[in-house]
């Protein structure tokens, strides 16, 4: 349960050679920090001047042993300042079994949904051409229809902030297979999903929305995604070892690190992201300093000043002072200053670009590996903060909360809450379920979040800074809750979710009492499935003879039969969980097979058990049997009501295909 909270959480559906002779870079002033909205608490200190001896010299202190410790093979990092390279290096290795290091100049990396943010340049430049408008309706440059919700249509800044109101889905995001690669023009119409929140309200991160916008680009301007992304970002930057291609092009597969599991562990194959302008970028660290120069200097030979500065600069309504969308990058304050961000994970690659414009420096690091227990989140959480802490360090103190009001405020808060990137119409809505975010009280009374945790260096000490605003005193990461008459409505966090809100699971589908009453009734058909066979065992070693005859005996026999298909259901299940979690790209395609028949069988398997069973019990009392048998009735009825109102809640049922 805690992979699957992780992995929820988280989907969002999409994160040595020497190096090369590089001269010293003389130490500039960083720029005045902004500090409106900068509530994530800076640590105090003269900055550590940025040049390349020092910073190699702390990053070999750092990140060889938080590698080693991670099990991640390895990893590249590049930081810039203005026009400028301050160093770009391959930590550990591309290729385990051939012991080759990561060449920061060739190794490609998978950057996974940074790549989100080369689709974005792209759609500013038609917007620039004056090919798309921000505010229009996308129908307008498409060939097939998005339906409205609520009446309201979605536009491209909806999309380029996370607010079209699209649910997650994973059917057509990523696999291992190279056949699974599809055109955007069949892709898009195929795997629309069903918008949930209306336009503009509800921060939830979608990929599909992402490829979306690069379909509208391949329109508009005429050219295949793919080429337009080499003929007007790669080749204007001398980016010669990037592309979006899938499989590689045939120059760039030598250069391609391999990714794995951890270090112990054989290499996976290539992975195909479908929704390809989402996340199918691959990349050297040298190329992806390149992009980041272009983008610190105000677009330079990509986009206008203006254009960048749309892009850079805009800030999407969130939660309270929180971190927020601009377009496309999302913001990410530390110490007082603002970097615009993106992160990005494939299954094995894991990586995160951030820009500091007051400070003219940006920052890349990808990973070949999630490493044990997913640390890689870890290793690039603690890089930012430290790395901030040294060359960016800020001298604003947050306020305080006074204790007694803290306390009624985490009282508050407690319960379980459903995130808004997820499914709600279809059967990975049970994902949800499984992935609910539980926030509950220290023995101090502060709030803890144990979901959170694995996204940072380590646990959470939240702190409330000012009303219902909260925080982490290691990081400087910040909580902020919305209240609405006396009640929590939503709740984000600073730490690289601008993109989606936690919101009061709703009383239907809230796991505080669902999921007991689902281990419950389980546990009753567990055992009235295994008794019905040893029963019979114990009357014939005994001679003894079964006390019900006709209607009551072909109920009670049904009502086990009906046990035994519910837990045939459930091994399927569990089958299928087990599969997506150990490759994503398996629930795509070659699994449709097992969620057509779970989708029959579980609501055949629930409604038989309650009918089956309440006809047991309606006889077992007209037919006035011991007490024993009557409570045996009723407690089987009562776990087929709930299964039932599981497979119900949760769309355990149907044959669409788009989940």
């Amino acid at each position: 349960m805690r992979f699957l909270r992780k992995l929820m959480i988280g989907l969002t559906a999409l994160v040595a050679l020497p190096l090369a002779a590089q001269g010293p870079i003389p130490p500039e002033p960083a720029k005045k920090a902004v500090t409106a909205g900068a509530a994530a608490a800076p640590k105090t200190g003269q900055p550590v001047a940025l040049d390349r001896a020092d910073l190699e010299a702390w990053l070999d202190g750092y990140l060889p042993y938080a590698l080693e410790r991670a099990n991640i093979p390895g990893a590249v990092v590049v930081v810039v300042r203005g026009n400028q390279v301050v160093l770009e290096k391959g930590y550990g290795y591309s290729n385990v079994a051939k012991r080759a290091p990561v060449n920061p100049e060739t190794t490609l990396f998978r950057p996974g949904s940074v790549s989100k943010l080369f689709t974005w340049t792209a759609v500013m430049q038609q917007v620039e051409a004056g090919k798309i408008d921000l505010d229009k309706d996308v129908n307008a440059y498409l060939d097939f229809k998005i339906p409205p919700y609520q009446g309201k249509p979605v536009t491209m800044r909806n999309i380029m902030t996370h607010t079209a109101g699209f649910q997650e889905s994973v059917r057509y995001l990523i696999s291992s297979d190279p056949k699974a690669v599809m055109a955007l023009k069949q892709q898009m119409p195929l795997a629309l999903p069903d918008r949930v929140f209306a336009p503009g309200t509800t921060p939830a991160y979608s990929n599909y929305a992402t490829a979306l916008a690069g379909y509208i680009v391949e329109r508009v301007s005429g050219e295949p995604f793919d080429n337009y992304v080499e003929n007007h970002i790669f080749k204007p930057l001398g980016m010669n070892y990037a592309t979006f291609r899938q499989p590689l092009p045939a120059r760039l597969a030598p250069f391609m690190s391999n990714g794995y599991p951890d270090i112990t562990q054989k290499a996976r194959p290539f992975e195909i992201v479908i929704p390809a302008p989402a996340g199918s970028l691959s990349a050297s660290g040298a190329d992806m300093g390149k992009f980041m120069i272009a983008h610190l200097n105000d677009g330079a030979g990509l986009l206008k000043p203006e254009t960048a500065k749309m892009m850079h600069d805009f800030k999407a309504p969130g939660v309270g002072p929180l971190n927020s969308m601009a377009l496309g990058f999302y913001e990410q304050w530390v110490n007082g200053h603002r970097a615009i961000a993106h992160g990005g994970d494939t299954v094995w690659f894991h990586s995160y670009l951030w820009l500091f414009p007051d400070a003219d420096i940006g920052v890349f690091i990808s990973m070949n590996s999630a490493g044990k227990a997913g640390d890689a989140g870890a290793v690039r959480s603690a890089l930012f903060h430290k790395f901030a802490d040294r060359y960016l360090p800020g001298t604003a103190t947050p306020g305080t909360v006074d204790a007694k009001t803290a306390r009624q405020h985490a009282q508050m808060m407690v319960g379980h809450y459903e995130s808004s990137r997820g499914s709600f119409t279809n059967f990975m809505s049970l994902f949800g379920l499984l992935g609910q975010a539980q926030v509950g009280l220290t023995e101090d009374g502060k709030l803890s979040i144990p979901g959170l945790d694995g996204l940072g260096a380590g646990a959470r000490d939240w702190v409330e800074v000012e009303p219902f605003v909260w925080r982490d005193t290691g990081t400087g990461e910040r909580l902020a809750a919305e209240v609405k008459d006396g009640r929590v409505t939503r709740w984000s966090l600073d730490a690289g979710s601008p993109f989606m809100v936690f919101e009061p699971a709703r009383a239907s589908a809230n796991a505080a009492w669902l999921i007991p009453a689902l281990i419950a009734a389980l546990g009753i058909v567990l055992l009235a499935a295994l008794a019905w066979p040893v029963r019979a065992l114990v009357r014939r070693n005994f001679g003894a003879t079964f006390a019900l005859e006709g209607k009551a005996r072909r109920a009670y026999r049904l009502s086990r039969l009906f046990a035994w298909l519910v837990l045939a259901a459930l091994a399927g299940w569990i089958g299928l969980v087990a599969a997506f979690s150990a490759d994503i790209g398996s629930i795509g395609g070659p699994l449709d097979w097992l969620i057509h028949l779970l989708r029959i069988l579980t609501p055949v398997a629930a409604f038989g058990l309650l009918a089956t069973a309440g006809w047991h019990l309606w006889l077992s009392i007209k037919d006035k049997r011991k007490w024993t048998m009557k409570f045996g009735a009723v407690l089987l009825l009562l776990a087929g009501l709930v299964l039932v109102w599981v497979t119900l809640v949760f769309h355990l049922y149907g044959f669409g295909m788009v989940y």
